[in-house]
């Protein structure tokens, strides 16, 4: 049986076809931080890592060697959690001067998020979350320009209407339970 470990999230590598663009959009818009770049040993590849943590060292990473031609993104998303609703309006409305395409705000019940493509295509979440749960998939289009507090009480009845609703510290303390009997010892499962 295996023994007990813990495991968490660390960082994302993705392929892109102008690292040099790529580069500029993750730290002059996103504001990641360039924290090395180089050529990979394991294939000669340009190679840029960027981190907002400064316990990380990275947290995205850039790979050049994305065809040109590539007919499908296999990345269905990449989420990224922000500070406040203010930095999340802040935000949406930059991505006109940016020339992206936005895919425009919505709820989740458990996020106010916006949605858009990166330079190369790539969907991004940006995301601030809710104090509430409701199962997902959820989402519904929201107006950013709502009043805070009238966005948050738009955003809560909504949530309130969905079955299955729950306060974020009760969904939490049941995924605490699921995480520890996941985290059990298992027999594994052998094949028939």
């Amino acid at each position: 049986m295996a023994s007990e470990f813990s495991i968490a999230f660390s960082h994302v590598g993705i392929h892109v076809t102008d690292i040099e663009r790529m580069i500029d959009f993750y730290t002059r818009f996103m504001r990641f931080v360039l924290t090395d770049r180089g050529v990979s040993q394991n294939g000669g590849a340009q190679i840029a890592f960027l981190s907002r943590d400064p316990r990380e060292h990275h947290q995205v990473v850039l790979v050049k060697g994305r065809p040109d031609d590539l007919a499908f993104n296999v990345i269905n998303q990449m989420s990224f959690r922000v500070d406040s609703l203010a930095t999340l309006r802040d935000l949406h409305s930059r991505l006109a001067e940016e020339g992206l395409v936005n895919l425009g705000p919505v709820s989740h019940g458990n996020a106010l998020s916006v949605y858009f493509r990166d330079p190369e295509g790539n969907r991004i979440e940006l995301l601030v979350d809710t104090p509430w749960y409701i199962p997902q998939p959820y989402r519904i289009p929201i107006d950013l320009s709502m009043p805070d507090q009238e966005l948050w009480a738009w955003a809560e009845m909504h949530a309130r209407s969905i079955p299955g609703f729950m306060t974020r510290a009760e969904w939490r303390a049941g995924l605490e339970k699921k995480i520890a009997q996941a985290s059990a010892p298992r027999e594994p499962v052998t094949a028939r």
